[in-house]
């Protein structure tokens, strides 16, 4: 009754998870310096300098910064990034944002007005037809809507 170790031992194997659809939030004033993991969306309205392993969507509001690295799913910039930034699928630019450095995306949209100062690579996967793409860009953006130099090249590979 008061001894027993069945209840102690069933809350030992209960294990948290996040529920679908949280978000994290880091609000503005607040400095991170170091690592942040985190496995659901997480929301940047203030400052991280380190490292960012996220298992989902990065966002980084238009009083967000981060200088570092991101490693993530999909990614929607609308304040400051300055780096290295890996996203797996879908990598979104709004026209607020500034972003510096080195950027390695599937899919990648950049609305008019963004600063994108970057060396980008594009990387997909294989799609229904077999095509396999490769794409190493370099894009400078003026901050007026148009390139001032855009250099690109492309392979493809089809397997049969």
């Amino acid at each position: 009754m008061f001894g027993s170790s069945k209840e102690s031992e069933d809350s030992k194997k209960t294990v948290a998870t996040s529920p679908a659809g949280a978000l994290n939030a880091l609000v503005k004033g607040t400095v991170i310096e170091g690592t942040v993991r985190c496995d659901s969306d997480l929301r940047v309205d203030g400052t991280i300098k380190g490292k960012l392993s996220c298992n989902s969507k990065v966002i980084i509001g238009p009083t967000g910064a981060v200088e570092g690295e991101i490693r993530c799913q999909n990614a929607v910039i609308e304040g400051r990034f300055k780096g290295q930034l890996h996203v797996s699928e879908l990598l979104n630019v709004r026209e607020t944002a500034e972003v510096d450095g080195d950027v390695t995306t599937n899919k990648l949209v950049v609305q008019s007005g963004a600063k994108f100062n970057v060396a980008c690579k594009m990387e997909s996967g294989g799609t229904a037809n077999g095509t396999v793409k490769h794409f190493d860009t370099k894009t400078a953006n003026d901050g007026t809507g148009t390139a001032a130099k855009a250099v690109a090249t492309g392979t493809a590979e089809v397997r049969n």
